[in-house]
């Protein structure tokens, strides 16, 4: 069934975004309240939003290292487009690995995290997806994730106070962050190219992917940014903040 057989209204965007919040502690009437119809309505909502796959399922966060003291690893992979599918299926059966995301790129097109008890462990790992056909361009430790609502589907206030949708943060100081990029932000019209000339990007921010409405683009010093990208940006010094003052306005920033 096409994602298109049911378009959101208002009341499906906040389910999704209370949702996504804190799924374990938001209650049908929870919500209900905050929108302003019956819990009875919100619950045939997640019903409908269920059955058309689109609330998929409902995942714990946890910290292995916490947990069992275990390593938490991220494998940035290439495969090629026509078996990406298959090889992400077959990926994340190998034991270990809890999260395989395929991106519509034509390199580092396949992200693979997976857990293992030590490095050794981890070796394993490495050697089965690449039996798998799989190569592997870049592998880190996992320090922690934070997840964040999509804020375009919450209340107004979320929305203007809030611009980061995802943040990773990897071993060493780096971070990937997802941005979505506002009209007024600096590098809007710039080629990534011309935003690091005119230093609004720095040498230590490395934009991999840019989502501009259906598509996924892999960008190229002559791209240009566009107000309501998607921008995913490796800031391998961890400046989070600097990310941010590239591709948000400057009050956004301040606040």
């Amino acid at each position: 069934m096409s994602i298109m057989d049911y378009r959101l209204d208002e009341i499906d965007r906040r389910i999704i975004y209370e949702l996504m919040h804190d799924a374990r502690n938001t209650s049908a009437p929870t919500i209900a309240e905050q929108v302003n119809v019956s819990p009875g309505t919100i619950r045939n909502r997640i019903n409908q939003l269920e059955e058309h796959d689109i609330i998929r399922n409902y995942t714990a966060e946890i910290d292995f290292e916490q947990a069992e003291g275990h390593l938490t690893n991220l494998y940035v992979c290439n495969a090629p487009v026509s078996e990406r599918k298959a090889l992400a299926q077959e990926a994340s059966a190998v034991p270990g690995v809890i999260n395989v995301r395929q991106l519509m790129t034509g390199r580092r097109n396949l992200h693979v995290m997976a857990v293992g008890e030590d490095t050794k462990h981890l070796r394993r790992i490495t050697r089965a997806l690449s039996r798998l056909g799989i190569e592997i361009e870049d592998e880190t430790l996992v320090e922690s994730e934070t997840h964040s609502p999509y804020t375009k589907f919450g209340p107004d206030e979320a929305i203007s106070t809030s611009t980061t949708t995802d943040v990773i943060s990897l071993a060493g100081d780096a971070n990937v962050v997802d941005v979505t990029v506002q009209a007024a932000a600096p590098i809007v019209s710039n080629t990534l190219e011309e935003a690091v000339q005119n230093g609004i990007l720095n040498d230590d921010s490395l934009v991999i992917a840019i989502e501009r409405g259906d598509r996924v683009l892999t960008p190229h010093g002559t791209t240009v940014i566009q107000p309501d990208d998607i921008v995913t940006v490796l800031s391998r010094n961890g400046n989070t903040d600097h990310v941010l003052e590239a591709f948000v306005a400057d009050d956004a920033v301040s606040e």
